[in-house]
């Protein structure tokens, strides 16, 4: 059966022709300096043209060279590096967990809310004691499976304690902040070195 036989074509009534005008005369020819959208399109008989490849440099390396790509690895990385402000010695014994914290806070399980306000409380009260190290414990994150387009962040409170310490109400009692050793959590917690009393 031929398709184009059931097609009825109807002839449009005067009204409709002059409606039909009115909407033609309103239009806007298209701009032939405008870019053609059809400049990917392949007409029959013609062939596609393919892009010349990409040539991805590849840089000459030996088995067993050090990479130049550092990944960031630990939360303490996304701050800038600061000069050491506390003694290269204390400093050591503190990063080898030779050092023993005064006071510890396990900030496991509480609310960003709930957590902002006990490490503030903690740390000035840390500081008014005159203790000189204190272990914030904020734990690792929980691992949650990816389910949208945009990362979930996982360990929360791992993230937001470093930035939080270094606000000026609580940076001006901190000498020092850095992550602990092993025996104290390594990184699920932080060690926070006070300033002395003067």
């Amino acid at each position: 059966m031929d398709l184009g036989a059931l097609v009825m074509v109807r002839k449009l009534r005067p009204e409709e022709r002059e409606l039909w005008k009115k909407v033609a005369d309103t239009a806007t020819p298209i701009s032939s300096a405008a870019p053609a959208a059809t400049s990917n399109l392949v007409l029959p008989g013609q062939k596609k043209a393919h892009p010349a490849p990409i040539q991805s440099k590849i840089t000459a390396f030996q088995v067993g060279a050090k990479s130049q790509f550092r990944p960031v690895t630990t939360h303490m990385d996304l701050f800038p590096k600061v000069r050491l402000k506390m003694d290269a010695k204390s400093f050591g014994k503190l990063t080898r967990g030779k050092l023993n914290p005064e006071a510890r806070l396990d900030l496991h399980g509480m609310t960003t809310s709930e957590a902002h306000s006990i490490l503030q409380n903690f740390i000035l009260g840390s500081a008014q004691l005159q203790r000189r190290l204190v272990l914030v414990i904020t734990g690792k994150g929980k691992f949650k499976p990816d389910r949208g387009p945009i990362p979930e962040r996982h360990g929360i409170l791992r993230h937001n304690v470093p930035i939080w310490l270094r606000q000026s109400h609580l940076a001006n009692v901190i000498l020092e902040v850095t992550p602990a050793h092993q025996r104290h959590g390594g990184s699920g917690a932080l060690y926070v070195y006070l300033r002395r009393r003067r």
